[in-house]
């Protein structure tokens, strides 16, 4: 039942819950894919843990906040934890790089949402989002000070996500950070700064509607564009997947701006199954070594069809799924997003989804080609740590078995989304 607690700074409802499920989910895969990773590079310390834990309760306070300051402080506490994981490497001096470049863009962007909170405040005299929908039902027009508050809260969020124009970061970090780390960027926190994003848009901010959506509308085509065009010219396979995850939010972001119950129903769907997908990516990145040495160029998968047929068919599926190609679950992601964008007649935004991932197709297919048309090098170490080998059956299985039996993450995706309209 819908609730709240802490003089109303926090919240839970249905989409509040199943959010939490899925960053906690995300949580669990990242910690196993971290274990391997940890003992043979040697940053298995005890903060690494301790880092994640606190990690990821900034991430379910933010999923849970019902006010900007809770906002603020969960958002934070998430922040400060992923500086640190960053930097964990402190011998490699790109992963200290990665953890500086991080840290002070990241608090360029802390300083744009407070800037848009004080503003917000002022205009309103509520920092509570009840306070806040109050206030501006009541108002016929909107203040311009209020609505660039708004943009600037935006913003904030928006490089929490990596969605352009602020995704600078992300390449960078992604190459720079250990492996485990970036595969923990890629998955969970864009799932609980989208939630944050969902419940300020459709909750605080639901008479902004016509303001907010040339926000994000702009937002996403970029997000989605960029993504594809820019991830053509990478050669590391962790840039690679930086700019993977920077179209995968704009096609979030098309769900957003539709506004509707099943828009934001086709995200939650969306989410899932990215995270899914990306789990079993990383899984197979972080078994690319050879000699005990970590790779991460795309041309050290060259002839992996022939030395290792299952890691190479596991990535071929997972790539074949991100492209959108039916019956894998990559292609119903998609297809929701997209029916929900055209049913409110934003049809140009889902034409340049679908040019885009026409586009991005490429360097998905590009890694199929390698594995299975290069000359193989010579095979990655063997065996698979336990982990990583759960994590890629589980991640492998969820995108092939998707297509027999869609009906129960759609059904809970859709009361999830109710939930957030609810109020």
């Amino acid at each position: 039942e819908p609730s709240s607690t802490l003089n109303g700074m926090f919240a839970v409802n249905e989409f509040i819950g199943f959010m939490k499920l899925l960053v906690l989910g995300g949580m669990i895969a990242a910690t196993a894919l971290s274990i391997p990773y940890a003992q043979q590079e040697k940053i298995g310390r005890f903060e690494y843990p301790v880092l994640m834990i606190f990690a990821a309760l900034g991430m379910t306070m933010m999923i849970s906040a019902n006010s900007l300051l809770a906002l603020y402080v969960a958002l934070e506490l998430q922040s400060l934890s992923l500086y640190v994981l960053t930097a964990l490497q402190t011998h490699n001096t790109r992963s200290s790089e990665a953890g500086l470049k991080y840290f002070v863009l990241g608090a360029l962007a802390s300083g744009m949402l407070l800037f848009g909170i004080s503003l917000v405040y002022g205009y309103t005299g509520s920092v509570d989002f009840e306070g806040i929908t109050t206030v501006l039902k009541g108002s016929a027009v909107p203040h311009a000070g209020l609505i660039t508050g708004m943009v600037f809260i935006l913003a904030g969020i928006a490089f929490k996500i990596s969605a352009v124009p602020f995704h600078m970061w992300t390449p960078d970090v992604y190459e720079g950070a250990p492996t485990s780390v970036t595969a923990l960027f890629a998955m969970v926190p864009k799932i609980a700064a989208l939630s944050l994003l969902i419940r300020v848009l459709d909750g605080p901010f639901s008479s902004l509607m016509p303001q907010w959506q040339q926000v994000i509308w702009c937002l996403a085509a970029a997000s989605v564009t960029w993504g594809a065009f820019a991830g053509l010219a990478q050669k590391n396979i962790k840039r690679l997947m930086a700019y993977s995850s920077i179209g995968n939010m704009g096609y979030a972001l098309i769900g957003i701006v539709t506004g509707t119950s099943e828009g934001i129903s086709a995200v939650i769907i969306y989410m899932t199954i990215y995270l899914a997908m990306t789990a079993g990516v990383f899984g197979i990145i972080l078994t690319m070594r050879r000699r005990g040495m970590a790779l991460e160029n795309i041309e050290d998968l060259a002839g992996l069809s022939r030395t290792s047929p299952l890691r190479a068919w596991s990535m071929a599926f997972l790539m074949l799924s991100m492209t959108g190609i039916p019956p894998l679950a990559g292609f119903f992601g998609k297809l929701f997003i997209f029916q929900a964008a055209v049913a409110q007649n934003f049809m140009v935004l889902a034409v340049i989804g679908v040019l885009a991932s026409v586009v991005a197709a490429y360097y998905y297919l590009k890694i199929i080609k390698v594995m299975f048309m290069d000359e193989p090098i010579s095979a990655f170490d063997a065996p698979l740590a336990l982990p990583l080998r759960a994590i890629i059956f589980l991640s492998v299985a969820f995108v092939l078995l998707f297509i027999l039996s869609p009906a129960f993450l759609v059904e809970a995706g859709r009361a999830a989304a109710a939930a957030v309209f609810a109020g």
